[in-house]
């Protein structure tokens, strides 16, 4: 099992920058991808970024594309999410999330952090 304990949330002006980190611990070798989702009160949770733990390959939800970067650091077994140019839409509950399989769902979860952007 993997264990996911998010940090570096807040409040940010729009515009502003800020920087999300996840921190793995456990069974962390058993980690093929890591993720951030994100909800806002009364939506879904929504896919916004992901990497391949090993090769580091990325992916974007459309929304964020150019605005945010998604990367890790294994040694330290922490994934972070780099979000420049925010704007008030971006204001929602964030997920860290891994997968211990190349193709399987997110298995494992933080406990969410709160991210706030003003206008």
């Amino acid at each position: 099992q993997v264990q996911l304990v998010e940090s570096g949330g807040g409040l940010v002006q729009a515009g502003g920058s800020l920087r999300l980190s996840c921190a793995a611990s456990g069974r962390t070798f058993s980690i093929y991808h890591m993720g951030w989702f994100r909800q806002a009160p009364g939506k879904e949770r929504d896919f916004v970024a992901a990497i391949t733990w090993i090769g580091g390959s990325t992916n974007y939800t459309d929304s964020v594309k150019g605005r945010f970067t998604i990367s890790r650091d294994n040694a330290k077994n922490t994934l972070y999410l780099q979000m420049n140019s925010l704007k008030p839409e971006d204001t929602a509950v964030y997920y860290c999330a891994a997968s211990g399989s190349p193709i399987g769902v997110y298995k494992y979860w933080g406990q969410g952090i709160q991210v706030t952007v003003s206008s």
